[in-house]
């Protein structure tokens, strides 16, 4: 009789166990605030983050599902089959089992392809290039700054290498990439020295820039703001500065902006073929070497 009570009780207490192990879970799941809900990533500020974001927050549920069931199975078995006092000797010994080690070989081959499926599917979409954009423009990474060529107006800005003393106003001198709100722009990007990663997080999608190789992505903007951009490739010793800014604005402010280039005598379009082979150390690019005309 003993021993059966002590049976009910082991199982009262690991029902406890997996019903608190599910109820953590509820509430992970449930989504208290809205950076919960979109899974802590940035605000997307571009029409292809909501692909990301439903992707992301996905893959965590799928995971968060195997881990408890993984985790109440692991609970249960410990307290299910504690050592008890009684006990003699060890539980029968097995050497393999088949039918657990195929199910434990096909679960996560089918768990693997179905990631597999779901990325490669939004992957496609979010590096489409197809489409005609609105507009073009040739992002350039160096170490440690950015130059923009503005295909369609024919006019650039270049950065130099930011200073991070600490102190606030370092952000207004980062360079700084104007987009029009509500239009898809295509980045042409390329490197100038070594490998660089052009990334906005408020976009969710970035994309490496190689020496020697054309990589292109398209953004459609779908609201006006600031945001920031850095490179996502250890590019140096002072990979941590090569940071930018980002401002969607509207039409007319983008606008003058590109006429503020041009009054500025900054027209045409900066040689890709510049390197800091050219340059005197923390120099920008356009002051030391220049094709003739100012661009091409």
């Amino acid at each position: 009789m003993p021993r059966h009570d002590d049976s009910r009780r082991r199982g009262r207490r690991s029902r406890l166990a997996l019903g608190g192990v599910a109820a953590l879970a509820a509430l992970t799941l449930s989504g208290c605030s809205e950076a919960l809900q979109r899974g802590y990533l940035p605000k997307g500020a571009s029409a292809g983050a909501d692909r990301v974001t439903t992707l992301w927050v996905a893959s965590w549920i799928a995971a968060l599902a195997v881990g408890v069931l993984v985790w109440g199975l692991t609970i249960w078995c410990i307290v299910r089959y504690r050592r008890k006092k009684d006990d003699v000797g060890l539980p029968p010994q097995l050497r393999y089992n088949v039918p657990i080690e195929i199910l434990y070989t096909v679960i996560p081959v089918m768990m693997v392809g179905v990631m597999f499926f779901f990325t490669a599917r939004d992957e496609k979409v979010l590096l489409d290039t197809t489409a005609k954009p609105d507009y073009t423009i040739n992002v350039v990474g160096k170490q440690w700054s950015w130059d923009f060529n503005y295909i369609d107006d024919k006019v650039w800005d270049s950065g130099v290498q930011a200073e991070l003393t600490g102190q606030p106003g370092v952000e207004e001198k980062l360079p700084t990439l104007y987009l029009p709100e509500n239009s898809r722009v295509e980045f042409v990007l390329t490197a100038r020295d070594v490998i660089h990663s052009f990334w906005v997080p408020a976009f969710q999608q970035k994309l490496d820039m190689v020496p020697g190789k054309v990589n292109k992505l398209q953004i459609e903007t779908r609201q006006q703001g600031t945001f920031q951009g850095k490179c996502a490739e250890l590019c140096g010793a002072y990979h941590a500065t090569m940071l930018f800014n980002v401002k969607v604005v509207s039409q007319q402010e983008f606008d003058k902006h590109m006429t503020d280039l041009e009054a500025r005598g900054q027209t045409g379009l900066l040689d890709n073929s510049l390197s800091r082979a050219h340059l005197e150390p923390g120099q920008p690019a356009y002051q030391q070497y220049q094709p003739q005309g100012g661009g091409n």
